[in-house]
Parts: structure tokens; sequence; C-alpha cells
């Protein structure tokens, strides 16, 4: 026989509801008060963990797959003299990071899904680590984001990028723009600078002649846009909350700093897959702070 209690109010659950072992539910003046199937709680609670895991393993079979693809079709293409290996390894350059962002939804809401989406750039980190150290070869690979086609840069620059992925993706995840903009900087905005300074950047920079004025502003310009089109991206499915006068500024501060880093004389001593994420990561925590607002 199930309890009913008449009662002519309209109430809401209260945490002694939530954790005592019964069920309330309200209805207008009517409180039902059903006894709580622990089992069939727990066998929900197991299933809906399943599911997380399973939605988690998928993307993340898809991820890999999306990743071999890209690097895979930039090869060709290169092969085939469509595309300068130059131009390819910037374009694959560019593409990882955003893509590698853009499939975050994908993931599933659990506390475990930034593991399963690490799992990514984690296996590329060991594939960079076997190649660049020629434990075997990849010459697929290494033509396709190396700039002299020599093993040992994989070592370098192309790690440098995926481990800054992985730190990302563990520590800022999708509800902190802090990680969301430092990748967006390293991978369209440096990537960008390089690709439109090659081109164009005849007028080079008074304190460093390898950098040129195009390729300075071209990687804050892009920059800026995927970073405000990355933030824009992800508040859509809910991660971020922004006051978006504000955040444009913001944005603006971080890319201009970021842009500032890249174009110095330090990169014989610190690569800019490394200087321009830390640069970008420290000056978004300082303006938007650790949250995802």
């Amino acid at each position: 026989m199930i309890p009913l209690l008449l009662k002519h109010h309209f109430s809401s659950p209260n945490s002694s509801n939530l954790f005592s072992n019964r069920t309330v539910f309200y209805r207008d003046s009517i409180s039902l008060v059903l006894p709580l199937n622990k089992p069939q709680f727990h066998r929900r609670t197991s299933q809906v963990c399943h599911m997380a895991a399973l939605q988690d393993g998928v993307a993340t079979v898809a991820v890999m797959a999306g990743a071999y693809t890209l690097v895979y079709t930039f090869d060709k293409l290169t092969q085939r003299q469509i595309i300068e290996q130059k131009l390819s390894r910037k374009i694959v350059h560019i593409l990882s990071g955003i893509l590698f962002m853009s499939s975050w939804p994908l993931f599933s809401s659990s506390a475990e899904a930034r593991y399963y989406a690490a799992i990514v750039p984690l296996l590329n980190c060991a594939r960079l680590v076997i190649y660049g150290t020629r434990l075997f070869k990849d010459e697929a690979l290494i033509k396709s984001v190396t700039r002299e086609g020599n093993p040992e840069e994989l070592l370098r620059g192309p790690l440098y990028y995926v481990i800054v992925l992985l730190f990302s993706v563990l520590v800022f995840w999708r509800d902190s723009p802090v990680g969301l903009v430092a990748l967006a900087m390293m991978s369209g905005g440096d990537g960008f600078a390089d690709i439109i300074g090659r081109m164009y950047g005849s007028t080079k920079l008074p304190y460093n002649r390898n950098k040129s004025w195009i390729g300075s502003i071209s990687m804050f310009v892009s920059g800026f846009l995927l970073s405000i089109g990355i933030l824009y991206y992800f508040s859509i499915f809910g991660y971020l909350h922004f006051a978006w006068d504000e955040a444009i500024v913001k944005v603006a501060l971080v890319s201009f700093v970021a842009t500032l880093v890249e174009s110095l004389p330090i990169t014989e001593v610190l690569d800019d897959n490394i200087s321009v994420p830390i640069a970008s990561m420290c000056t978004a925590l300082l303006v938007f702070g650790s949250g995802s607002s």
C-alpha cells in the first residue's frame, strides 16, 4: 500500500528528501511519498556510467581517426605536389588544434571525459617519440609535420605542440576560456602568422629580422578571431558564459601579448609552441581567472 498524504500546499524537494530512503513527488496540493528502490537506483546509475563511458570511448576513436585522416590527407596532397610541403605543414598545424578543441563536445559530461579526450594527444606524444628517436620510420608523418624532413625535429616543435594539447585538456578542459584561447593562439594565430609572413612579409620587424609586420598583424587578427569563435562555439553548448563586451577586450589583450611574445627573437632558445601558449595562458588567467565566465 502506497502512503498518500493529502496536503493543500506546493513545495519543492529538499536535501532531506534527496538523501533519505524515499522518493517524494510534489504535484499541486498532493504529496506522494514513495519508498526508494535502492537496487533499482544503483542499477540506473550504473547504466548512466556505462553509457558515458561508451560515448567517451566512441568519441576517442572518432577523434583519433580524424587526426590520422588529417595528416594522411595532406601528406597525399604534398606527394602529388598539389600543396607545397611548408604550406601543408602549417595547415596541419592550424587544423590539428582547432579540430581537436571542436571535438570536445562529443565527449560526455562525466568527470572522466577529459581523460578520454587526453588519450588522443597522449598517443600522439608516444608516436612522435617513437619516430623521432628512429625506433620506427614513418616518412608520411615526417614530411607532414617537420621543416627539413629530419626525424629529430619531431621531438621539438611537434612534440611541444601535442604536449600543450595534453596539458590544456587535462588542466583547463572545455569549461575554462584559458586553455581554449591559448590553443587558438598557438594553432591558429601562430600558424597564420607563418603562412602570411612567408607570402607577404617583405617588411621586417626592427628588432627581429626573421619576423615581419604583416606576419605579426596576421597573428593578432587570426588569433583574436579564432579565439572569439571557439569561445562562442563552447558557449552555445553551455560550457561558458560571458559578458561578451568584456570578453572581447580580454581576448584582444591575450592576442596582443601572445603576438608580442611570438615576435621576439627568442625562437632559437624557446620554441613558439612553448612561448605562445605559456604567454596566452598566463595572460588569460589574469584577465579571465580560472572560471568559465
